[in-house]
């Protein structure tokens, strides 16, 4: 029996040596690599040696003992240096980390200045051309006109007033200029007054915030997440009422939001869309935690954490 063990020991041992070799290239200290594969081959010259005096009864002297030593040491000092290894590797995962957070606010920060830029052209160019088309028939509506002249100058210049408001619309969507000029607060509740007004949903938004400031990129990022939940309440949910708190806690900028929808398998949403992963990437681009919680048939709840340095103490107000 002793003999049996003996034999798979140095087939164990073997296998273990020949698999270090093969690693010695692959990472950056292929010296605990060596130091493994000189100790698995040491260890399988012992139970070689043992095996021998178990089957030919050969006596060793006593370098078996130093072999022995030499064998601890090279497994000691290559445990030492694997420690090494996974610090290594673990610094390799937080720079990994790190770039594609910054890959990804780069991203962030092209989008929304391609945003911008569009809003401008929209509202600087477009805009003044519509104007324009409407002061002229509204100058030929003084004149003198047949009945069918005119029912055709006013259905123009109702087209044309709808063209003005949908394009203040989308200009307003590409970059919202109440969150530029007036900050987070106020974007945020100009926004839920429109959706309110074009759905039968109760949203209730309250906050500490008034007149704070963020930087630009915490803003405008935050904001297209709240606006991101919601459309995906309005849409998917079925939900009756919505609420959401948005609190400056100490040095937190703390985002708590509710739904009483059909609810979902958060899971399962974050692999097929609906949003949640491009939110939990824009949350992530800022440093942020974001959780989601939801069962169907009870809801969802989603909290979203972000570090800042403002630390405001003013008392929470509710707006509905």
């Amino acid at each position: 029996m002793l003999t049996f063990l003996l034999v798979i020991a140095i087939l164990i041992q073997t296998v273990a040596t020949v698999f270090a070799l093969r690693l010695v290239r692959t990472t950056k200290y292929n010296s605990v690599w060596i130091l493994f594969i000189i100790g698995f081959f040491l260890l399988s010259v012992e139970h070689i040696v043992q095996l021998c005096r178990e089957i030919g009864g050969y006596e060793p002297g006593s370098w078996v003992v130093y072999l022995g030593i030499i064998i601890s040491m090279c497994l000691s000092i290559g445990v030492m240096y694997a420690h090494k290894l996974f610090k290594y590797i673990d610094r390799l995962n937080r720079q990994h980390q790190l770039l594609n957070r910054r890959i990804l606010t780069a991203v962030l920060r092209t989008e929304e200045k391609a945003r911008s830029h569009f809003s401008k052209e929209l509202h600087d160019g477009l805009g003044p051309l519509l104007s324009s088309a409407k002061m002229s028939l509204t100058a030929l509506a003084h004149d003198e006109r047949t009945p069918d002249q005119r029912e055709i100058i006013d259905n123009t210049t109702y087209v044309i007033d709808e063209a003005i408001r949908s394009l203040r619309e989308i200009s307003n969507n590409l970059s919202p200029h109440v969150l530029n000029d007036f900050g987070l607060a106020r974007g945020v509740q100009n926004f839920i007054e429109k959706s309110a007004a074009i759905h039968d949903v109760k949203i209730r938004f309250t906050t500490n915030l008034r007149s704070e400031r963020y930087d630009k990129e915490v803003e405008v990022i935050l904001y297209r997440v709240i606006c991101e939940l919601i459309n995906n309440s309005l849409k998917h949910s079925g939900c009756k009422a919505i609420h959401l708190s948005l609190a400056q806690n100490s040095a937190e900028l703390a985002l708590d939001y509710t739904d009483d929808g059909r609810g979902f398998n958060p899971q399962a949403m974050m692999d097929c869309g609906m949003g949640l992963s491009n939110i939990a990437s824009r949350v992530n681009s800022l440093g942020g935690t974001f959780q989601i919680v939801s069962s169907k048939g009870k809801g969802m709840r989603a909290a979203i954490r972000i570090r800042t340095q403002e630390e405001p103490h003013r008392k929470t107000s509710k707006r509905k």
